[in-house]
């Protein structure tokens, strides 16, 4: 399983959101680029990327910069979400060099466009499942929607995709725990590999997490963790290591 660093990109700089609200913002870095640097220079093996501008715009907004990251990550995976809702801009993600691209709001919104965009794209989409109290949340997080999670995941099951990212956005940036539980559900719901994220503060919560995948049905690919890597509760080596072991 990978420990997956995540950056958040909003106006350029590298920042963390408590529960994905906008007013809630921690700048940790003025350059993400270095940023990546670090996490590669520690050994990650696949890099999280959200345009936080984009998410809200409904269109990339930090493709300078998500550019600028990938060319330094070089072979190390990015994968990239926010305001990525046509194909067009998953196709010059892809271009630019970007490992996989991250599609939640429009998916959710239209599944016809998910069901064409597997297709189109097979292997190289990530669908971003982000739940308020099991309901999924579109545009940012800003709105929660009436789709329940886990029946939209399965309703996905079938269709070609590189793996589901489920946040529990109640934990998202506040360094309570990663919801073990909801994300054992996810996993079981469909044969797609999930990235748990979202509440990852410490080592027992990835220990947590791979005891109850050992009996689990479903696959976890990895853990993205954001806050809890910058703010220190979780050391990066250390979390990789167990993961490893």
């Amino acid at each position: 399983m990978l420990l997956i660093p995540a950056i958040d990109l909003k106006d350029g700089k590298c920042v963390r959101l408590k529960q994905g609200r906008i007013d809630e913002v921690t700048v940790f870095s003025d350059d993400p680029v270095a940023t990546a640097l670090h996490w590669k220079a520690l050994g990650c093996r696949r890099l999280h990327l959200v345009d936080l501008d984009g998410a809200f715009a409904g269109e990339p907004k930090n493709r300078p910069v998500i550019q600028a990251i990938t060319e330094a990550m070089g072979e190390v995976p990015v994968q990239v979400g926010g305001g990525i809702r046509d194909s067009a801009t998953i196709a010059a993600y892809l271009e630019a060099g970007i490992s996989h691209a991250i599609v939640g709001t429009k998916a959710i919104e239209e599944p016809a466009f998910l069901e064409a965009a597997a297709e189109e794209f097979p292997g190289r989409l990530i669908l971003g499942l982000d739940a308020r109290d099991g309901m999924l949340a579109v545009a940012g997080w800003d709105e929660t929607s009436s789709v329940e999670a886990i029946a939209f995941a399965r309703a996905t099951a079938a269709l070609p995709l590189a793996g589901i990212v489920y946040t529990d956005i109640a934990r998202d940036g506040m360094l309570t725990g990663v919801n073990v539980e909801a994300t054992v559900r996810m996993a079981e719901a469909t044969e797609i590999p999930v990235i748990a994220s979202g509440g990852v503060t410490s080592l027992e919560d990835l220990a947590a997490l791979k005891a109850a995948f050992q009996n689990a049905r479903g696959t976890l690919m990895g853990a993205i963790t954001g806050r809890a890597i910058y703010a220190g509760t979780l050391d990066f080596r250390a979390g990789q290591s167990l993961l490893d072991g």
